[in-house]
């Protein structure tokens, strides 16, 4: 079944050349089956490009899902027109009182900054307790997985002196973990950020879970003991390029920006990256949807509120 969306989302055309099956709302209109609802906080600078890595990852589920995009009343961003921002997004006060089977928070580009610093980190918050009685389950990304362990569980990150950039192994730590269910023994993630928080840090707290990382870039997947937080502080929605963005601006900035680990062909930058991730990042976004939206949300969305979640997977 397929991720719905605005007719005129211009993400769709992206999608479908990718031969990804989304469908505008007036045809959704005409299905008799009741749809999860998801909506995207994008924190990101680059709307679109954020929009099609997501979408294109929910998009690979048997579930028909209808997607709302959010934007925070108090975040404005100078690299997007307002236009689109105003035709595609709804904003935090438009939906308080409105109920979610699932929502995924983006990563932002603030590493450096204190979250007391953030302009929009009160609203921010205010949303996080929100979607605790609002949504069935959260999925963190990035930043914001940091902002989420920081606001719900207290936990402090650190600033790494060097960035963490490229593509890592990972490891499972649970044999038959939902989320984790059909992974390899090893997989890749590709990361770029300079947060960490320490594994033990987490461990510590009975209520958190730490499916997946490794030695080199720590806790990488992590949830609490109902679903309905779920951390991921790597990027598996990226594209092939989007590291070779983001270091072509490192490197215009400075020459000592380093260089995506285990991501250029013999690590020569002039060479066509491959996109090494994609089957495990579907898997990933596909048993979140089953096992901590689909099979635990209530029929009956309105009860949402009500903290009302069916399953309990411990892993």
């Amino acid at each position: 079944m397929p991720i719905t969306v605005k007719d005129e989302l211009p993400a769709i055309v992206r999608l479908r050349q990718e031969n990804v099956f989304v469908m505008p709302q007036s045809r959704a209109k005409t299905q008799e089956i009741r749809p999860m609802r998801l909506a995207i906080l994008n924190l990101m600078p680059n709307k679109v490009e954020t929009e099609v890595q997501f979408i294109r990852l929910l998009a690979n589920s048997p579930l028909q899902v209808n997607v709302d995009l959010l934007r925070l009343d108090t975040h404005r961003t100078s690299d997007n027109s307002e236009q689109h921002l105003d035709m595609f997004y709804r904003y935090f006060s438009d939906v308080k009182e409105q109920n979610y089977d699932a929502l995924i928070i983006t990563g932002a580009p603030l590493a450096h900054l204190e979250y007391d610093d953030v302009i929009y980190w009160r609203e921010l918050q205010e949303f996080f307790d929100w979607a605790e009685h609002h949504v069935t389950s959260t999925l963190f990304s990035c930043w914001a997985a940091h902002a989420g362990l920081f606001h719900h569980h207290g936990l402090k990150r650190e600033l790494r002196k060097d960035k963490l950039c490229g593509v890592f192994k990972h490891q499972c730590y649970f044999e038959h973990g939902a989320l984790t269910r059909g992974f390899d023994d090893e997989f890749l993630v590709p990361h770029s950020r300079y947060g960490h928080i320490d594994p033990q840090q987490i461990a510590k707290h009975k209520e958190l879970v730490i499916l997946a990382g490794s030695e080199e870039v720590g806790a990488y997947l992590i949830k609490n003991v109902s679903g309905s937080q779920v951390y991921i502080t790597g990027h598996p929605e990226y594209d092939a390029d989007t590291l070779l963005k983001e270091y072509q601006r490192d490197i215009a900035k400075s020459d000592d920006a380093p260089k995506p680990h285990n991501y250029f062909p013999n690590d020569d930058a002039s060479q066509k990256p491959a996109k090494t991730w994609q089957s495990h990042a579907f898997l990933l976004f596909s048993n979140w949807l089953n096992y901590y939206v689909y099979q635990t949300t209530p029929y009956d969305i309105n009860l949402v509120s009500q903290d009302v979640r069916t399953n309990n997977y411990a892993e």
